[in-house]
């Protein structure tokens, strides 16, 4: 069995994001923990190096693949900033297309800065994915 990579951490989230160089991105990730704090009512927590997550819930998988993750998460990566959603395959192509300006990939959402996106979408987003993970896996 594999070792999880990516496990919740004791580093401070604060001292993470202060250490961001780029001012604009910085800013973008602490009003992101503002968000989804709220939407969540969950604790930031650093999850591997660079991961921000919200809770957290334990999967597995029919191979016997099994670990723990974070219910919600973003990460300030210096080309974009990544979101973790989990977003229902029926919904997902609409609900990104009413987000706004990203690029997704098979487990994530990059966008490149808060202002191309809508904000009252991207909580909604957080509201649906807190939803589908508490179905798929009860925590």
């Amino acid at each position: 069995m594999t070792t999880q990579k990516t496990t919740e951490t004791k580093a401070s989230v604060s001292d993470f994001i202060s250490q961001i160089t780029d001012e604009a991105k910085r800013k973008d990730a602490f009003h992101l923990v503002d968000i989804f704090q709220n939407q969540t009512n969950l604790e930031p927590k650093m999850w591997g190096p660079s991961i921000i997550g919200f809770g957290s819930y334990h999967y597995k998988y029919a191979s016997g693949h099994e670990g723990n993750a974070p219910i919600v998460s973003f990460s300030p990566r210096v080309t974009a900033i990544s979101l973790y959603l989990h977003l229902p395959a029926e919904q997902r192509e609409d609900l990104l297309q009413k987000l706004g300006k990203t690029k997704a990939g098979k487990g994530c959402i990059y966008v490149k800065k808060l202002s191309d996106i809508n904000l009252e979408v991207l909580k909604e987003l957080i509201e649906i994915s807190l939803k589908s993970i508490k179905q798929l896996y009860p925590y």
